[in-house]
């Protein structure tokens, strides 16, 4: 059993796992790029929105609201502006609509990151593998000098096979360090995507308050009047 397994590992080389690390890496590249630029094309100054439509709402404008909202490209102003829609039905139907509509653009912030993360975490034990690969590979070539008689060619090919193993060796552990390449950005683009996400979606949660309270407060001047 073990000498068939390692028949196939040396039979199949390491070469695989490198090509495989190589597709791992331009497909988290793209995924970076495109999470880049959709967070980019999300910005907007969320502080200056809060007071626009702070401002607003107290001056009774829902119209400006509206068009001040439709007005930011975030994701923050999507949300509000679906609970600001339906305010007209109460305070709990805005805040339902707004939690949905906040559901799904976390859904869309958050859209193949999690093969950013699957690739950082492990990408360095696939070039692992491909190390082990190798070393395998290099001390299967050992064992059969070992085993040929030591004359002639034969003890000049025994008299470089330590050489040799240890050139294997040193190929080998080039599939760790790919491993490392693809492992590290992916990780560091994963954190650093999932940090924007969760200001976004605190950023939201404000924004959302600001209506709400807002939305709240006229139910309880029309309740006194």
């Amino acid at each position: 059993m073990i000498e068939r397994l390692k028949s196939a590992m040396v039979g199949a080389g390491a070469e695989w796992v490198l090509w495989l690390m190589l597709v791992l890496s331009v497909i988290s590249l793209a995924i970076m790029l495109e999470r880049a630029w959709l967070f980019h094309t999300l910005r907007d100054d969320v502080e200056a929105l809060m007071r626009d439509l702070s401002k607003l709402l107290r001056s009774g404008d829902l119209k400006g609201a509206k068009t001040r909202l439709e007005q930011s490209p975030s994701a923050e102003a999507a949300v509000v502006m679906a609970g600001l829609l339906e305010a007209d039905l109460g305070v709990a139907s805005a805040e339902e609509v707004m939690a949905g509509a906040q559901s799904l653009q976390r859904i869309k912030l958050e859209r193949r990151l999690a093969f950013l993360g699957t690739v950082g975490n492990n990408a360095p034990f696939v070039g692992l593998l491909g190390t082990v690969i190798g070393i395998v590979g290099a001390f299967d070539e050992l064992g059969k000098v070992a085993q040929a008689p030591v004359a002639g060619a034969s003890a000049a090919a025994a008299a470089l096979a330590p050489q040799a193993v240890m050139t294997n060796i040193a190929e080998a552990l080039v599939a760790t360090a790919v491993g490392l390449v693809v492992a590290i950005p992916a990780v560091a683009a994963y954190n650093i995507f999932m940090r924007q996400v969760k200001e976004t979606s605190a950023n939201t949660d404000a924004l959302g308050h600001v209506l709400l309270a807002h939305l709240k407060s006229s139910v309880s001047r029309g309740e006194k009047a």
